[in-house]
């Protein structure tokens, strides 16, 4: 069988095995020490005849994907994707346009068909972030989180209060968000502090949890990795349960490979992992401040690339890229693209293939959704060993010009789509 005629997730086990060195039997023992005790379970030899008709799509192992996963370091729904039903438009959804929610916010009295509009065009916004030009977004956001701010001065129950400030601190969150994008570390610093406040008083640990994580968003992108795994601490401690702690780990992972420590790092992404596969799949996983399965495999590659792990980081930029590519080629998260771009770049690079590695890079350079801080981030990774391998050849120093260009001042107020955090 073909990869054409493969499915997805059996290509995979092919691929992750691989890109591992294992052969199958070496895999199935790896299955198996993840396997509970089962006086009834399959021996060695019958369970690699089932992983052999896994890994030609023959078979869908359905009792045990969970442990095969888990075995790779996934997240069982990002390796084995189950497609989810198309839903309408959320601004559309409300029923009520932009005009009559405002109107309806300055009445007296606040009612529920008003809150619930609100809340869908929050949603709408956090949805919009990977793609809208920055200026706009911000423009919105701001607009929005002052009306919201503005209704707390009106008559309002104890439980709407509650409400309006948790839609207030989520409006705060991503207005911080593209500030940091748009080269604005003091304002995006100012407006974290205010969800923080907004979170505590809505009693909102989500939103608290993800005041946590832009503060090391913050710290990562600075090269302070200590801070990183302060915040990221402080953050789950705060909000264990919430699908942001996922995340707060990942960031934990981030930090650690950067220090150089990969069992600290495998260790962090394991909890994470562990966190999110213990949560249902979320209702929108366009919301930028949900951690969908999928995004998971884009921490992983991450840290794979930082620690030297060329191989396990090339096969999941794959992953990454077939994950965030709709049928139609639309890049449905083109920043989470052009990182997993310079991964392959990194891979091609360490690897000997200097033209590759060019090509990859100018591509992810080139994504017309740039999140300045992160991207600059990853990319002097590549500059690393371009400058290392590289530095003579003259394409090599044209795109090395190319990244210095990237992180000068003057480039702060360009358009940035939104971190792929």
């Amino acid at each position: 069988m073909g990869d054409t005629d493969r499915p997805a997730w059996a290509r995979r086990m092919r691929d992750e095995r691989a890109a591992r060195g294992w052969s199958q039997i070496a895999a199935v023992r790896a299955l198996m020490a993840r396997l509970p005790y089962d006086p009834d379970a399959p021996d060695e030899e019958s369970l690699l005849r089932q992983w052999k008709r896994w890994e030609t799509g023959a078979r869908y192992p359905d009792k045990y994907k969970s442990d095969i996963a888990a075995t790779f370091g996934s997240v069982t729904r990002a390796f084995f994707p189950v497609a989810e039903p198309d839903r309408p438009q959320l601004q559309i959804a409300s029923g009520i346009d932009t005009v009559e929610i405002v109107a309806r916010m300055r009445a007296s009295d606040i009612d529920q068909a008003t809150l619930d509009a609100l809340r869908i065009t929050v949603d709408r916004l956090c949805c919009e972030y990977a793609y809208m030009p920055s200026a706009q977004l911000l423009t919105e956001g701001r607009a929005w989180m002052s009306r919201v701010v503005a209704m707390l001065n009106q008559r309002v129950s104890l439980s709407q209060m509650r409400d309006l400030y948790a839609l207030a601190g989520r409006l705060a969150l991503l207005v911080g968000c593209v500030e940091y994008d748009s080269g604005e570390p003091r304002r995006a610093e100012a407006t974290r502090r205010a969800a923080l406040s907004l979170g505590d008083e809505a009693g909102h640990l989500g939103v608290i949890g993800w005041g946590h994580e832009m503060r090391c968003w913050f710290a990562l992108t600075r090269g302070d990795y200590r801070g990183v795994i302060q915040a990221a601490n402080d953050g789950i401690t705060l909000a264990p349960n919430e699908s942001v702690a996922a995340q707060l780990y990942a960031q934990k992972a981030k930090a650690w490979a950067r220090l150089g420590d990969r069992q600290q790092t495998e260790i962090a992404l394991d909890q994470g992992r562990q966190v999110l596969e213990a949560m249902p799949y979320p209702d929108n996983i366009e919301d930028h401040f949900v951690v969908d399965p999928a995004k998971y495999d884009f921490y992983r590659m991450d840290c794979y690339r930082t620690v030297g792990a060329d191989q396990l980081a090339e096969q999941l930029a794959g992953e990454v890229i077939r994950a965030s590519t709709g049928w139609d080629g639309t890049e449905r998260a083109p920043m989470r693209i052009a990182e997993a771009r310079i991964t392959l770049a990194v891979a091609a690079a360490r690897d000997g293939d200097l033209d590759s590695a060019l090509s990859y890079g100018e591509r992810a350079l080139g994504s017309d959704r740039q999140s300045l801080p992160s991207l600059a981030m990853v990319a002097s990774d590549l500059g690393q060993v371009l400058k290392t391998t590289y530095g003579s050849a003259p394409d090599a120093r044209d795109f090395l010009a190319h990244l210095r260009n990237l992180s000068a001042p003057d480039h702060a107020t360009q358009d940035a789509g939104g971190e792929e955090q």
